[in-house]
This record gives structure tokens, C-alpha cells and sequence, in this order.
């Protein structure tokens, strides 16, 4: 792909995505889990983009939804409603109305949302989140199992789940847990499976559909890093379903629920180097872009490849900053880097998930334009001038 060219057509900072990748991305990890029943729904608060939605439809996925816009935006999409999981965390009993409103299946994760909702909706169907009890993942800020976590429901609460629903005539159609993001080994995602297996059973749960085993599949983002193969995860999780199927009496389907996997080395964030400085023994490299258009390595502390575009000379050490008013906000610390100079273009990789879709307005700066090259097509979602964002922001008072 030619950044270059395409940071001189629609200028920078700029996001470029492969949709080619994403297609891959997804068959790869659907053919490493050969179980007949698998649906995997695409963890779209990872990237929202409307032609990445269009594609992942277009391979067969759901959506995994996290609020009543991520379901607008799936709809708008073309998925249809019966596709979409809402994970209903910490809602407001407006949002619970306009997410029922729309026909939604609720995936609920505490027990006082849970009888809320049977009280307003009795004889609903439901999905449940169960809490695995395993902590997993590669941050504090993304490991979702455990006593620590706000999500899902203890498993020594089963049977109260179970009481509310019969009082309100709920009726259970789905489990679904998630162990945590980016987790290195899939001994602890098991692990959290085997534990929600152990508690469902069909007397508990007689209408089960579906269990949802959620995401976590790990992206390489250093080069040195190899992409996991996931073929062993998935021989082995289809066999210990299949088994428990055979048990329940019934051949329910399976999910995941990708989001990094599928979208994040799709994406490359392109930025200018604006200003040079030698601070003593320290070189800083500034560019055009910061933290409010790529949150994740001051925000998680999280390692994005760098490369420069312009030059692949001799390689020096430089820290990469931002342009945002905040000492926080840098791309890499000591990173060695084909010489920069002024006015040379950065590539920051694996930019596909968690970055655009986490971006803010913080210093009145407009977003990045977007770009998804798709099957020799380039779909472009054109950002607002800075001055567009302010007139807009004005306006709003």
C-alpha cells in the first residue's frame, strides 16, 4: 500500500485500513475453530467505521454492541437486529427502554439490572454474563474476570439468577462470558470457559440457544512477535463444547467475540513530523497527531510499531510526541528509527482498533480522516476542518 501517496492526496494525520486483512483476519479465526455451530460477533466498540462493519457483514459475522449508538450503527450498517448482542453494562433505565425498543437481545451482567429488566419486560428472552473467576489479559484496565471486575455475575450467584428469572418469567436463551483483552496464553481462556460450563446446566438453564465465550485473541503488535495460531485453542474448546452439548441434550451454537483480532493490524495511523529538538542527549521527534487521535500508549501503556515512510537510512533513538498539551502524550520513548526529519512521514502500525474509535476532541482538534481499501476501492470518511469542529462545538451552546 502506498502511504505515501495517499497521505499527499487526502493529507495527514490520517488513518488507513485493509479491508483485505480484516477478511483474512476473520477466516483465519473462523477456520481455527471448526465447531459446526460457530457465529463470531465483532466486538465493534474496537473500530466502527461503517465500510469495516459493511465487511465484517459481508463475511458473516454479528455485532457485539455496547450501547444503544453502537446498535444504530450496526443497523445503519445492514445488520439486522436478530444479529446483535447488546452487552448491557451499567445502563440507565432509558437507555435499557430504548435498547428494548429497538428489539434487542439483552446480554445482562448484574443482578439488579436483571431484575429491572424482568420487571419491566417479563417473559423476555435473555442473555446472562457470568463473571469466570479468572483474571486474564495484557493490562490491569482490560483483565474482565475476577472479584476486582465490574462485569458479569459471581458464579456462587447462579442460583439467584435463576430465581429472579423464573420470577419474572425470563426466559434464557444465552450465557456469555469474557475472561479479559489481549490475553498471551489461552490456558486462562479455557479455564474461564471449563468454569462457566461447570455451573450451566439444563436445569438451570432449559432454553439455552447459545453460549458466548467473548474475545481476547492476541495481536502481535511488536514485530518481533509472531501471530498466535489459535488452531490448538480451537480444536480443543470445540471438543469440550461438543461434549457439553452432548450432555445438555442439545447442539447449541458457539461465539466469540473478536474485536482487536479482526480489525487491529488492518490500520496505520499516518503522521508529519512538525518539529525536531535536541534536548542534550535526548532527540525528539514532534508530529501532527497525539493522544487524542491514539490513545493506547499513553492510556495503556501499549507498544505501536513505528516506521518512517520518508527515509530508510542509519537508524537513530528518538522519543515520538505528540501535538497535545499534555507530557503524557507520546507515541514511543527511545525508539530506534531510520533518521527523521522535518516534514517526514510516520507510519504507526496495528492502528486498527481501539484508536479512532477512542479518539476525543480534547485541544479542539478535529479527528483524522479514514480510509478503507477494499478490493482495489478506497472508501473515505473525510474529517471536519478545525474550524468546522469549533463552529459545530459552538454551535452545541
Amino acid at each position: 500500500m502506498n502511504y505515501i501517496k495517499l497521505a499527499k492526496e487526502y493529507g495527514t494525520p490520517l488513518y488507513v485500513y485493509d479491508g483485505e486483512r480484516i477478511r483474512n483476519q476473520y477466516r483465519t479465526l473462523q477456520k481455527a475453530i471448526p465447531y459446526k455451530k460457530l457465529r463470531i460477533l465483532y466486538a465493534m466498540k474496537a473500530n466502527y467505521n461503517l465500510h469495516i462493519l459493511q465487511i465484517l457483514k459481508q463475511e458473516g459475522a454479528g455485532i457485539d454492541a455496547v450501547s444503544v449508538g453502537d446498535i444504530l450503527m450496526a443497523k445503519k450498517a445492514g445488520f439486522e437486529i436478530k444479529d446483535i448482542l447488546f452487552t448491557a453494562n451499567k445502563i440507565t433505565d432509558t437507555e435499557m427502554y430504548e435498547a428494548q425498543e429497538l428489539g434487542v437481545l439483552f446480554n445482562i451482567g448484574s443482578l439488579s439490572r436483571l431484575e429491572k429488566y424482568g420487571a419491566a419486560y417479563p417473559g423476555s428472552n435473555v442473555c446472562i454474563r457470568l463473571n469466570p473467576d479468572v483474571v486474564a489479559g495484557a493490562h490491569e484496565f482490560i483483565k474482565t474476570g475476577g472479584e476486582s471486575t465490574k462485569f458479569g455475575i459471581l458464579l456462587q450467584d447462579i442460583d439467584e439468577v435463576v430465581r429472579i428469572c423464573s420470577t419474572h418469567k425470563l426466559r434464557v436463551v444465552g450465557i456469555h462470558e469474557h475472561t479479559g483483552s489481549g490475553i498471551p496464553e489461552t490456558v486462562k481462556m479455557m479455564q474461564g470457559i471449563q468454569n462457566i460450563l461447570e455451573v450451566v446446566t439444563k436445569d438451570r438453564f432449559p432454553h439455552l440457544e447459545f453460549m458466548d465465550f467473548g474475545g481476547g485473541f492476541k495481536v502481535a503488535y511488536k514485530p518481533t512477535e509472531d501471530q498466535k495460531n489459535y488452531a490448538k485453542f480451537g480444536d480443543t474448546v470445540t471438543k469440550l463444547f461438543t461434549s457439553f452439548c452432548e450432555s445438555y441434550g442439545k447442539d447449541l451454537e458457539m461465539y466469540f467475540e473478536p474485536g482487536k483480532y479482526l480489525v487491529a493490524e488492518s490500520g496505520s495511523l499516518i503522521v508529519e513530523v512538525t518539529t525536531l529538538k535536541q534536548n542534550r542527549s535526548k532527540r525528539i521527534a514532534g508530529v501532527n497527531s497525539g493522544f487524542a487521535q491514539l490513545i493506547r500508549p499513553m492510556f495503556y501503556q501499549a507498544y505501536h510499531h513505528i516506521t518512517n515512510l520518508s527515509n530508510d537510512n542509519s537508524k537513530e533513538v528518538y522519543d515520538i510526541v505528540g501535538n497535545i498539551c499534555e507530557s503524557g502524550d507520546c507515541f514511543a520513548v527511545d525508539r530506534p528509527i531510520h533518521k527523521i526529519s522535518e516534514g517526514d512521514l510516520l507510519r504507526i502500525h496495528t492502528a486498527g482498533a481501539y484508536c479512532y474509535s477512542m479518539g476525543s476532541r480534547y485541544n479542539l482538534r478535529a479527528m483524522p480522516t479514514e480510509l478503507v481499501i477494499d478490493n482495489n476501492q478506497c472508501f473515505v470518511k473525510k474529517r471536519n476542518t478545525n474550524l468546522e469542529l469549533i463552529d459545530s462545538i459552538i454551535s452545541e451552546y
